[in-house]
């Protein structure tokens, strides 16, 4: 195999020690490191710390290297715009960079209607500006909210109001934004209602209905529902099969718009542009960030012509659709379709799936397998019969995987996530799975 990673000594080597140090001293410590890794370059599908060890990435930054560190075509889009100029506020004035990635946007996202476009800085923003958005369009007539229990949208204030992934990340922020009611979400391996699907004939949608707005929130106040089609930090879920048809069909019903957030599921991740594709279904507003520009700032709303219509001066930003960015994401979105990534994310998805659906059979620690392309969740668990979530032995396996040279991390109580760049080379692929597999049959 060639490119094979190269763990020279066990890290965290002495440079990256110094470095984890003076982090420590100067950095605000609000964040969690899955383990000591310090990157001194990125090339492709691997990683290279400041003690010269390579890894496989197996985890794209947290989703964002989809056409890989430094795909060549994105470097010399990004050094073409910088040499011209780096940023002159699209909220006041006008370059072509973002509207040329405008037309894009509206071209591959699910719709057939006319769509409009909001640029901004990352997947919370983009959160935060549909938000204005729905309660905008509706001009404060309804100022309800729908969230899912276990959804990840972002840290800000009002994108953390959503947000319901880990109890410590909201702890201290009360009171949030009001008007936001959460319900749970799809989660067939660990259905709130001890229920088993399909015998459960979609209760989960008919409890919003039933139990929401029968009871409790009149569904003609209520703006939006904002939802990801396949739960990112809450453990790679993927809901059933109609879930989100049934979801679109309450929702018109009442009037409500679905606000689909793919910071993490779109740009092709799951083998289509958007996940919720893999359902038909069609949201009113579409929020990307993360894989849209490759690494560089980048976030957008994509909605409805008609949705996307809040009056002059009232949501701007200073460093949305940065020109540099944008000459990013227009050639992100070339070489995805030069390269055909998405097929290549569904099949590569596919043979990852049947891997650890195999290795299910002799690895008890396997509670469940899912993912869509290379968006893939192995949730771990102590006892297959009791779904004992494996948390401890999780980080072991993370920490693991990271001293043989494959940089995976968590989601959710107990879940592997999976997210490679989609153009990461099959035997890279290959042996990276090797490494995993070795380490998870010491838990039978």
């Amino acid at each position: 195999m060639k490119n094979i990673p190269l763990i020279k000594i066990e890290p965290p080597g002495p440079k990256a020690l110094k470095i984890i140090e003076e982090d420590k001293k100067y950095l605000m410590q609000s964040f969690v490191r899955y383990y000591p890794l310090v990157v001194a370059e990125a090339k492709g599908a691997i990683i290279k710390d400041v003690d010269g060890n390579e890894y496989i990435d197996f985890n794209s930054g947290i989703a964002v290297m989809s056409v890989g560190h430094c795909h060549p075509k994105v470097v010399e889009a990004i050094k073409r715009q910088a040499e011209k100029f780096l940023h002159y506020s699209l909220t006041d004035f006008y370059y072509e960079e973002p509207v040329k990635l405008a037309k894009k946007l509206v071209k591959i996202t699910p719709g057939s209607f006319d769509k409009k476009v909001f640029f901004c800085n990352s997947g919370a923003e983009s959160i935060e500006g549909a938000l204005k958005v729905a309660r905008g369009y509706f001009k404060g007539s309804r100022p309800y909210v729908l969230a899912y229990i276990g959804s990840f949208h972002g840290r800000t204030l009002g994108a953390l109001s959503l947000t319901s992934s880990k109890p410590v990340q909201r702890k201290y922020f009360s009171p949030l934004i009001p008007c936001v009611e959460h319900v749970p979400y799809p989660y067939c391996y660990r259905c709130p209602w001890k229920q088993t699907f399909p015998n459960c004939d979609y209760w989960c949608v008919d409890f919003i209905e039933e139990w929401y707005f029968n009871k409790y929130i009149s569904p003609e106040e209520v703006a939006a529902i904002v939802f990801e089609p396949i739960s990112g930090e809450g453990g790679y879920i993927v809901p059933p099969p109609e879930y989100w048809k049934r979801i679109r069909k309450l929702c018109d019903k009442y009037g409500i718009l679905m606000i689909d957030d793919e910071v993490q599921a779109g740009m092709g991740r799951t083998g289509k542009w958007f996940a919720i594709e893999h359902w038909n279904t069609t949201p009113d507003i579409i929020c990307v960030a993360k894989a849209i520009a490759s690494g560089l700032p980048l976030g957008a709303i994509i909605g409805k012509k008609e949705i996307m219509s809040l009056p002059k001066g009232s949501h701007a930003t200073t460093f949305g659709g940065n020109p540099v960015a944008c000459a990013a994401a227009n050639a992100v979105i070339e070489v995805m379709e030069e390269e055909n990534l998405l097929e290549r994310a569904e099949k590569l998805g596919e043979k990852t799936l049947k891997f650890f659906n195999d290795l299910k059979e002799e690895c008890k620690i396997i509670g469940d397998v899912r993912g869509k392309g290379l968006m893939i969740g192995i949730e771990l668990v102590k006892d297959p019969s009791t779904k004992e979530p494996a948390k401890a032995e999780l980080q072991e396996i993370l920490t693991n995987c990271f001293k043989k040279g494959v940089l995976a991390i968590g989601a959710g109580i107990s879940t592997l996530r999976l997210a490679p760049p989609l153009t990461i080379p099959e035997d890279l692929l290959e042996r990276g799975l090797e490494i995993i597999a070795e380490i998870l049959k010491k838990y039978k």
